[in-house]
């Protein structure tokens, strides 16, 4: 074995970024698409905003706002979520960087630096509601700090979707806690922009293949630039009508444990209601009247089986 063999990839494909800059002061905006690869409405959704500002049907005259369509490009060719493993878990620069996600995050973090505002494009595996997923209230706490979250909900409750989801990072700090792993893991995109002095949210625009999914990352995109003052286009409206907060995770710990049905994400359970059933048939009950999230019908033994949250509040 060479010392070719254990290195990441020579080849990785080049980030693609694309910007334009106004003749008037504001925020800097950055737009990305593809952190998983098979998540394809965030680059068609880009590259059409793209195509808006060169024609001028999108008139930049504020500030600087970078599109990055593809922001893992190995997993994009792929049609894979990850190339060597998810990139938005554990997001932060590295000395030595082992995989294609390596190489990618120690330049995607310079690139969040360099800006104030983050919207990360996603769509989902399962059936569901668009929602937007926003990050904690201002707080000192050890998990998350933050001090931007009245600026972050104003632009998370305007990007066209009717949910707002919050309280993540806590939530999966949590499933860490319980497997043994670092908590850390639960770090990607936004989690960095927060800690880098930003805000940012991630737009899950639907299931993957909805062919809705590109129009509504589109829209949002426009709302974003309209409601930072970018472009000269009329302020959106708040169009979140009900807030989602995380605030427990059960991890599947046999491959015969199963959910109790066919859940999608926002399912609404009542307390006392089986949520799960475990290997030996003891059932995981609703602890509270609330909400299914994040089902997964094919968890691996020690991964996140699903999340369960209750009802919020729409502002930070």
């Amino acid at each position: 074995m060479t010392a070719a063999d254990t290195e990441p990839s020579r080849h990785v494909p080049a980030l693609e970024t694309v910007g334009f800059t106004g003749l008037q002061r504001g925020p800097k905006l950055i737009v990305t698409g593809a952190v998983h690869g098979n998540e394809t409405c965030g680059p068609e959704a880009i590259h059409r905003a793209i195509a808006g500002c060169r024609s001028g049907q999108i008139a930049i005259r504020r500030g600087h706002v970078t599109f990055l369509p593809v922001t893992n490009a190995k997993a994009y060719r792929q049609g894979t979520r990850a190339g060597d493993r998810n990139l938005n878990r554990d997001l932060r620069e590295r000395a030595i960087p082992c995989s294609n996600e390596d190489l990618v995050g120690n330049v995607l973090c310079g690139l969040l630096r360099q800006h104030d505002v983050l919207l990360d494009i996603h769509s989902f595996r399962s059936n569901g509601e668009p929602f937007v997923f926003a990050g904690p209230p201002d707080n000192d706490g050890p998990i998350e700090p933050f001090r931007l979250s009245r600026a972050e909900s104003d632009f998370a409750c305007r990007l066209g979707p009717k949910l707002i989801m919050r309280g993540w990072l806590p939530a999966y700090f949590r499933a860490a806690r319980q497997r043994g792993s670092d908590p850390a893991e639960g770090v990607g995109t936004t989690e960095y922009m927060r800690s880098s002095g930003g805000y940012g949210v991630t737009l899950e625009c639907g299931q993957h293949s909805d062919p809705a999914a590109p129009e509504i990352a589109y829209q949002a995109i426009l709302r974003a630039l309209s409601h930072l003052r970018l472009t000269d286009g009329e302020p959106p409206t708040v169009t979140v009508e009900r807030a989602i907060e995380i605030v427990d995770v059960a991890l599947c710990h046999s491959a015969d444990d199963r959910l109790a049905r066919e859940w999608i994400t926002g399912d609404a359970v009542k307390s006392g209601e089986p949520i799960a059933i475990r290997k030996d048939g003891t059932p995981l009950l609703a602890p509270s009247d609330g909400f299914v999230i994040f089902p997964d019908a094919n968890a691996g033994a020690g991964s996140e089986w699903f999340y369960f949250g209750v009802a919020g509040s729409v502002g930070a």
